[in-house]
């Protein structure tokens, strides 16, 4: 990744990628963080269309569904991670189960934070940036 900015320094929150099979949930996300959030979003259906896509977009932010066919949250974020540039990009966990345990363990995966679903699509921006700003700046790449 060819960027100086590091989260948690001050710097803008501005490209999210949201993973996310639900049609419905990825068009409400959209809404949210795109026209509400006023976020560069891309989103896509399934892991291994993240995978396909995320060099090209470059996203400071990922945002993954933990529940998926094919490959799931955690399997989509293991192959992220061995993406070139993308070893430390922050991620966040969307998902229904957030029991004190479950999200423990997404966050030993190496998620930054999880979001519970259903989530306030009003409030959804707000979330993401807080946890953009609570950010360590060496989370980034440079």
């Amino acid at each position: 990744m060819q960027e100086d900015e590091m989260a948690g320094a001050g710097i803008e929150l501005e490209k999210i990628m949201l993973v996310e099979d639900e049609e419905d949930i990825r068009a409400v996300a959209e809404l949210a963080l795109e026209a509400v959030g006023g976020f560069t979003l891309k989103t896509c259906a399934s892991g291994q269309s993240a995978l396909a896509t995320i060099a090209a977009f470059q996203p400071q932010l990922i945002v993954l569904d933990v529940m998926m066919p094919g490959m799931d949250g955690p399997t989509t974020l293991n192959a992220i991670r061995q993406q070139p540039g993308f070893a430390r990009t922050p991620a966040v966990f969307m998902t229904a189960k957030v029991q004190p345990d479950e999200v423990s363990g997404y966050l030993s995966q190496g998620a930054a934070a999880v979001i519970p679903k259903p989530f306030d699509p009003m409030a959804l921006s707000d979330r993401i940036r807080e946890i953009w700003d609570s950010l360590a700046p060496d989370t980034h790449p440079d």
